[in-house]
């Protein structure tokens, strides 16, 4: 009986290897999902687009300056605020997971 539980188990992890090996290759083979062809692309989004690029800067220009108001992120231990009197300011936004401590005033 040893034999044939050590043969069931040479037999099953050759088999899983296989189809390892037979599953990389064919996501390898397989073109990216990502690279439509334009024929499949709706005409409607296509004009959406070249409507896009053709806009002139002006107009792109004001949604970068709105989002110029993001805090900054700050890593663990920097200063992530500054005491003004009784008030705290925010100098930048803790990483996630972390807390900005307002006795220290540091990232933890």
């Amino acid at each position: 009986m040893d034999s044939v539980s050590k043969a069931a188990v040479y037999l099953s992890v050759c088999l899983s290897v296989w189809t390892a090996v037979s599953q990389a290759q064919k996501l390898s083979s397989s073109p990216p999902e990502d690279s439509y062809p334009l024929d499949s692309v709706p005409r409607s989004l296509v004009e959406a687009l070249e409507s896009l690029l053709e806009t002139p800067d002006n107009s792109i220009s004001l949604s970068v300056e709105k989002k110029a108001s993001v805090i900054p992120r700050c890593d663990v231990g920097e200063r992530c605020a500054m005491k003004h009197g009784p008030r705290i300011g925010r100098l930048c936004d803790c990483l996630r997971g972390t807390a900005c401590n307002t006795f220290f005033l540091r990232c933890y």
